[in-house]
C-alpha cells in the first residue's frame, strides 16, 4: 500500500521535495518554531473516492467517482488539472451539489456547469482544455501515465474556493503485458507493441497525419486488445526526411513485409489504420502492396495528398489546393475545408488511388463537422469507386458534431493548432461531448472491424451513434 501511495505522489510531482511538500499536499497551516517554518498536517474535509483505486488504461471504462463527508446539498466544484511531458497545464471543472447524505458520486449526479454541464461522470477529462492555445493532448511516453489531480472546492468558484479534498488518478497509456519494441530494420522506423500471451497476434500497421514523427499512444492501447500493433513513422524523426516532399511507397511495403515476417504477427495478411494524410497512405498501401486484408480510414481523402507518392516506375502526384479559399473564422483561426481541389474533377483524376485494386474490406470512421477536408464526401467517392468496379461496398460511419482529431477515448477535442501545410493556424471542428462519444464508439467500432477481418470473429454490435 505504501509504494502504490508513493507512486500516486510521485506522478504528481510532490514526492520530490521535503517535508514541507508533504505538508502542501495535506493543506498544513505553516508554525514558525526556532525561526523556521514546519508544517503540521490537517484533515481534509471531504474524502475523493475513485473506483477503480489504482492506476487504469486510459481508454478503459469510466472511473468512478466519488466525494463522501460534504454536508447535505452542499455546493462544490470538482476541479480536475493535468500536465504533459513538456509542461502544458490542462484543466477543467464542474459545478455539482451533494445529495441529502452529504454524497456525490458523479455516475449519478449531473454537472450543473462549467467545462460542461449534465450527466457526464468522464466529462473531467474529455473536458480538459490547455491553458495555453494551439496546444494538442497527446502522450509522448507511453511508458508513464498521465496523472490527474482532482480537487474538491467549497462552493462553485473554481478558484477562490477552500480546498476540501484531493486525490491523483493515474492513467496507463501501456495496458498489463503488452510489450514495447522498438523497431529499426532496414528503413523502417517504428514501435512495435505486442499484447499478452505467446502469439502470433493479427497485425496492424498505424500512421497519423501531416504532424510527422513517431506516435505510440493509440497502438499502444490497441495492442492492450489483442493486435500486435506497428507504429510507424514516415517522416521527421531520426533519419527520416524532415518534410513531406517526394514520399515512396517501397518504404511502406518495407514495413508490411517487417510484420508479416515478424514470428509474433499471425500471417498471412496485416490491417490498416490511418488518421488524415495517413489514411491516404494507407489506402495507397491497401491498393498496391500485397498483404493486407483490412483496412481502417480516420477522416481521410481518397486522393494522394500533400506530395507525389513514387512506387517503382509510377508516380502519383498530389491533389492540388488553393491557399485563396482559406477562410477565417470569428476566432481568428483558418478553416482548410475549401482549399483542396475536388478530385473528381478532371485535371485532378491522377490523384485519385485506385482503391478498388485493394484486396480486403475498408472502414471509413467520419467527422461530420471535419474543419481539415470533406471527409464524408471522400468516403461516399471511395464507396461509389468500389461498387462501381464490382468490390464490396465500404462500411462507412459518420458522427455528427466530430471534427477532425477522432483519438482513442477520453482525449479532449482538439480544437485548433498551427499546420504544418500551410503554416497557419487552422480549427479542426467539433462540438466536445459529442466529439467525446464519437471517439468512445469510433474506438469500439475499428475493433470489431479488425477482429472480424483479421481474426475471422464476428460480431452483431453496431454503432450506437
Amino acid at each position: 500500500m505504501m509504494t502504490s501511495s508513493l507512486a500516486v505522489l510521485r506522478a504528481s510531482g510532490l514526492c520530490r521535495g521535503s517535508l514541507k511538500s508533504w505538508a502542501q499536499l495535506l493543506g498544513a497551516p505553516p508554525l514558525k518554531l526556532h525561526g523556521q517554518i514546519s508544517w503540521v498536517p490537517v484533515r481534509m474535509a471531504a474524502t475523493l473516492i475513485l473506483e477503480p483505486a489504482g492506476r487504469c488504461c486510459w481508454d478503459q471504462p469510466p472511473v468512478r467517482i466519488v466525494v463522501r463527508g460534504l454536508a447535505p446539498e452542499h455546493s462544490v466544484t470538482l476541479r480536475a488539472s493535468l500536465r504533459d511531458e513538456k509542461g502544458a497545464l490542462f484543466r477543467a471543472h464542474a459545478r455539482y451539489r451533494a445529495d441529502a447524505a452529504g454524497q456525490l458520486d458523479l455516475a449519478r449526479a449531473p454537472a450543473l456547469g462549467g467545462s460542461f454541464a449534465g450527466l457526464e461522470p468522464m466529462g473531467l477529462l474529455w473536458a480538459l482544455e490547455p491553458e495555453k492555445p494551439l496546444v494538442r493532448l497527446v502522450k509522448r511516453d507511453v511508458r508513464t501515465p498521465f496523472a490527474v489531480e482532482l480537487e474538491v472546492l467549497d462552493g462553485h468558484d473554481p478558484e477562490g474556493g477552500r480546498l476540501l479534498g484531493r486525490a491523483v488518478h493515474e492513467r496507463d497509456f501501456l495496458p498489463p503485458g503488452v510489450r514495447r519494441e522498438p523497431v529499426r530494420a532496414g528503413r523502417v522506423r517504428a514501435t512495435l507493441f505486442l499484447p499478452p500471451g505467446e502469439g502470433p497476434s493479427p497485425g496492424i500497421i498505424d500512421l497519423f497525419g501531416s504532424g510527422g514523427g513517431l506516435c505510440e499512444y493509440r497502438a499502444s492501447l490497441l495492442a492492450g486488445h489483442g493486435f500486435a500493433v506497428l507504429a510507424l513513422a514516415y517522416f521527421r524523426f531520426e533519419d527520416l526526411p524532415e518534410y513531406l516532399n517526394d514520399m515512396n511507397l517501397e518504404y511502406f511495403e518495407e514495413a508490411v513485409d517487417f510484420m508479416l515476417q515478424h514470428p509474433k504477427v499471425k500471417g498471412p495478411n496485416v490491417g490498416l489504420l490511418g488518421f488524415s494524410k495517413g489514411g491516404d497512405l494507407c489506402l495507397s498501401m491497401a491498393s498496391f502492396l500485397k498483404g493486407i486484408t483490412a483496412t481502417v480510414l480516420i477522416n481521410s481523402c481518397v486522393a494522394n495528398t500533400i506530395a507525389p507518392l513514387h512506387y517503382k516506375d509510377m508516380i502519383i502526384p498530389n491533389l492540388g489546393n488553393d491557399l485563396g479559399k482559406l477562410k477565417i473564422t470569428e476566432a481568428g483561426h483558418f478553416t482548410l475545408l475549401d482549399v483542396w481541389n475536388n478530385p473528381l474533377e478532371e485535371p485532378n483524376h491522377l490523384s485519385l488511388i485506385p482503391l478498388e485494386k485493394a484486396q480486403g474490406p475498408f472502414l471509413f470512421i467520419v467527422g461530420m463537422d471535419d474543419h481539415n477536408w470533406k471527409s464524408e464526401f471522400y468516403a461516399h467517392i471511395a464507396s461509389e469507386r468500389l461498387q462501381a468496379h464490382g468490390k464490396e461496398r465500404p462500411q462507412i460511419i459518420c458522427y455528427p458534431e466530430t471534427g477532425h482529431c477522432i483519438d482513442p477515448p477520453y482525449f479532449p477535442l482538439f480544437r485548433a493548432s498551427v499546420h504544418t501545410v500551410v503554416n497557419k493556424a487552422v480549427v479542426y471542428g467539433g462540438e466536445p461531448r459529442a466529439h467525446s462519444r464519437a471517439q468512445v464508439d469510433a474506438w469500439q467500432q475499428i475493433q470489431i472491424f479488425f477482429h472480424k477481418h483479421l481474426n475471422c470473429k464476428k460480431s452483431i454490435r453496431h454503432s450506437k451513434i
